[in-house]
């Protein structure tokens, strides 16, 4: 990489934002990568590297971060393995600690096997190995200590030593709580002295104490003496103690040779968690950042979205929104100083570079950036008393070797292009130079104070202004980016509100040449159309947010509306079931009557009155199927100009059907009416009188109707031989007739008994042989006006009869 390169990287900052990314690694060598991060010069390279960045922040976002531990690189280790060397117990610990993060991050990739993406290949090479991890983990319990169950014979090495002990402690004991030589001892102890036991003697008595001498106290006093009695025993446990340690090395060469036979495999795995590791990295990054992935794109060009410089609080950065590449190849940003212009120009620079890292940026989605071979820029300033150079020289250097570097997949970041000299001369350097920058190709942006460089990107095709908006009234920038529009110095506005007096202002205004204050003059009239649009673009906005709430209440009214309805519904259904359950407590009531009947049979009005029973029965059920109709209002009857009487047509309501008054109203308010060939008892109000010319028409026509039916019953009779046809209100009684003639009586009964309104009939066909009963089953299965039919029950005729429903 080019020295100039890596100074435009450090201008730019990236390294302060791969600090940032190292702090998410959690292994050393993932620290290193991060903050050693390049960015890739190729459009493959940068789309798999973000790529895999965007694959990390979706699987953190559906299982949490994976379970990285802060592993050791074993190269070293196993290296030393190989050639035969003996891990120590802490060393064989980091090496079952590797085992682990390898087998939990093989079991994170797969703990849902439907989410695919391009990190499965890293996953897929893992070779987790259980049973090396659980051996060590078995036999070494800790930095120092290996387990007793590590072997047989340290087993039983450690419980020979264990014993030797508890012999040496028993006669030590007895040596401390002796008469004889508890009055030698300067303490009742027992201690260790180069691993033997001893016990601490007054130095005045160490000659009347028979033992071996292995230390004496810093002031003289006391002598550490191994009595007589023990120096076997001691010997004995240092003879055990050699053997145990050189078991112990025993198990550990077993175990570093069982790490040598796997050493490729634990290097390859290390690898690929070192690069899962920095991958992840720069997902925490980017849900640090709110950041988002930016498209990478073949044709050359720029949009960042609401962007924030990554490195400033996100809570008072001000987004800009900046394009480069498509319309126009250059930007020219002017505008105040303080106003955010360098900050614009890192933020371009610094997210490009990010990108090309594999780095999200902090930018909304819908952001794109292309591949360049070279981010150069010229920002700040760089002058060196050493080198002599002024802030001009400085800068001229830099943008000496830029010019050398260009070409069309080159971004040239210029800061103040022009500035530190004569400023008629460092305009003019300022085009020249970016005149030949547009014509090697590259990408530009600049910011600049100079009148001269606005005129120039409002007369030249492909460069654009830009400027860095402030706030007169309050003398502080708004920071925020706007393309198109050339930026003012205010230079005069600033300097008034800060208090330098009017006539020295007007001076300089009257100094500015003729053409520059109509320049300034535009760009204030164009600042001020600006605003405008920008007051009506935001309340336009306001009322878009304002139609889309009410649309939304809209949406919850409706919600509210149906939710309404539901609750309507299920009240109605829930008065329906009442109003059903209690029609048939009603008719249970009614059955309990007719049975009472049944037994009074014996009386000569039965008939009568079970037949005024079974009307009463079939009105309540009416009644109770019309409250099941609350969507259709019950028709009124008009009030009669007089009280009915025998002969009076009427109309019944329920059923639209007319019909002619037999017997006048009861006490009951019962009226008996004639409809067709039944009669039907209703309720007064279930009628309605028929009056004036067109009641006599009917009643004339009615009773030529029932003159015309009983003829052609008469007739039907005749012709029957014989055959009678007789029955109630609402029944059919057969008995007698053949098969035939039951079947065409009942037909045409039950044609008039639907023009009647009837909903329920019974025809009484008698038990005998059944031949009756079966030819007025099959033609009531073909009758369409018939909706279903059943024999019927105890109180009704049993099988001698059969109960038909008609259809609506």
């Amino acid at each position: 990489m080019q020295t100039l390169y890596k100074k435009s990287i450090r201008t730019l900052e990236l390294p302060a934002v791969l600090e940032r990314l190292s702090s998410h690694a959690l292994c050393q060598d993932a620290k290193e990568a991060a903050a050693e991060l390049v960015p890739a010069d190729s459009i493959e390279d940068v789309s798999r590297l973000m790529g895999e960045t965007s694959a990390a922040v979706k699987l953190i976002g559906l299982k949490g971060s994976p379970p990285f531990s802060g592993i050791k690189n074993p190269e070293g280790l196993v290296s030393r393995a190989e050639r035969g060397g003996i891990l120590s117990m802490a060393q064989l610990l980091d090496i079952a600690s590797l085992l682990r993060d390898v087998r939990r991050i093989k079991d994170y990739s797969g703990d849902d096997s439907n989410v695919k993406t391009v990190l499965d290949d890293r996953f897929g090479r893992l070779m987790p190995n259980k049973y090396l991890e659980e051996r060590i983990n078995s036999i070494v319990i800790s930095e120092e200590e290996i387990a007793d169950t590590a072997s047989p014979t340290l087993y039983d090495l450690r419980r020979k030593i264990r014993q030797a002990n508890a012999k040496v402690r028993e006669k030590l004991q007895r040596i401390i709580t002796s008469p004889a030589y508890s009055k030698y001892l300067q303490e009742s102890i027992i201690t260790q002295r180069d691993g033997r036991y001893v016990v601490p003697v007054k130095s005045e008595h160490k000659g009347d104490f028979p033992g071996l001498v292995h230390d004496v106290s810093a002031s003289g006093a006391t002598f550490f003496i191994e009595p007589m009695q023990v120096v076997q025993l001691n010997n004995e446990i240092r003879e055990l103690s050699a053997k145990e340690a050189k078991e112990v090395e025993r198990i550990l060469a077993e175990l570093s040779s069982e790490v040598a036979g796997h050493a490729e495999n634990i290097i390859e795995n290390y690898r690929i968690l070192v690069e899962l590791d920095l991958i992840f990295a720069k997902a925490k990054l980017a849900y640090e950042m709110r950041a988002a992935e930016p498209a990478i794109r073949q044709k050359r060009g720029i949009y960042f979205r609401n962007a924030r410089h990554p490195l400033l609080d996100p809570s008072s950065a001000v987004p800009i929104t900046v394009k480069l590449g498509e319309e126009f190849d250059t930007l020219v940003i002017t505008g105040p100083n303080t106003g955010g212009k360098t900050v614009a120009l890192k933020t371009i620079g610094l997210l490009t570079l990010m990108a090309m890292c594999g780095l999200h940026i902090p930018a909304e989605d819908g952001s794109y950036v292309s591949v360049f071979s070279g981010v150069y820029a010229d920002i700040g300033d760089e002058q060196s008393i050493e080198q002599s150079l002024s802030t001009f020289s400085s800068h001229m250097t830099n943008i000496v070797t830029m010019l050398k570097n260009a070409r069309p997949n080159t971004l040239m970041l210029f800061d103040e292009l022009g500035a530190g000299t004569d400023p008629v001369e460092g305009a003019a350097l300022a085009v020249s130079i970016i005149e030949y920058a547009r014509s090697q190709g590259a990408l530009i942006a600049a910011t600049t104070h100079y009148a001269e460089l606005k005129e120039y990107a409002i007369s030249t095709a492909g460069v654009e202004n830009a400027s860095c908006e402030f706030d007169v009234d309050t003398l502080k920038p708004t920071y925020r980016l706007l393309i198109g529009i050339p930026g003012k110095s205010n230079a005069f506005a600033i300097s008034q509100r800060l208090g330098l007096p009017d006539f020295i202002i007007e001076n300089a205004k009257n100094r500015i040449t003729g053409e520059s204050r109509r320049f300034e003059d535009v760009v204030a009239i164009l600042e001020g159309q600006r605003k405008a649009l920008e007051e009506e673009k935001l309340q336009a906005a306001k009322l878009r947010v304002q139609a889309e709430q009410d649309a939304q209440q809209a949406r919850k009214l409706r919600e509210e509306v149906e939710k309404e309805r539901s609750r309507a519904r299920e009240t109605a259904n829930a008065e329906a079931r009442r109003i059903i359950a209690a029609a048939r407590e009603q008719v249970e009531a009614v059955l309990e009557e007719l049975n009472e009947l049944r037994r009074k049979s014996a009386d000569e009005d039965f008939a009568d009155q079970l037949n005024r029973a079974r009307a009463e029965l079939r009105r309540r059920m009416n009644a109770a199927e019309e409250e099941l109709r609350p969507s259709k209002p019950r028709a009124k009857a008009k009030q009669p100009s007089r009280p009915l009487k025998a002969g009076d047509r009427v109309r019944l309501i329920n059923v639209g059907a007319e019909g002619y008054v037999i017997s006048p109203p009861d006490d009951g308010g019962n009226i008996t009416v004639q409809a067709g060939i039944m009669k039907v008892t209703l309720k007064l109000d279930e009628v309605e009188l028929i009056e004036s010319d067109q009641a006599e028409d009917a009643v004339r026509k009615y009773a030529a109707s029932l003159r015309e039916s009983s003829r052609r019953i008469a007739k039907s009779d005749r012709d029957d031989a014989g055959g009678q046809v007789r029955g109630g209100i609402n029944e059919l009684d057969l008995r007698g007739m053949t098969s035939d003639d039951a079947v065409m009586a009942m037909e045409r009964f039950i044609d008039n008994a639907v023009l009647s309104g009837l909903h329920i009939v019974t025809v009484i066909h008698g038990k005998g042989t059944g031949a009756l009963r079966t030819a007025v089953h099959q033609s009531l299965r073909k009758n369409r006006n018939v909706k279903s039919f059943r024999l019927g029950k105890y109180g009704e005729g049993d099988t001698g009869v059969t109960v038909v429903e008609l259809s609506e």
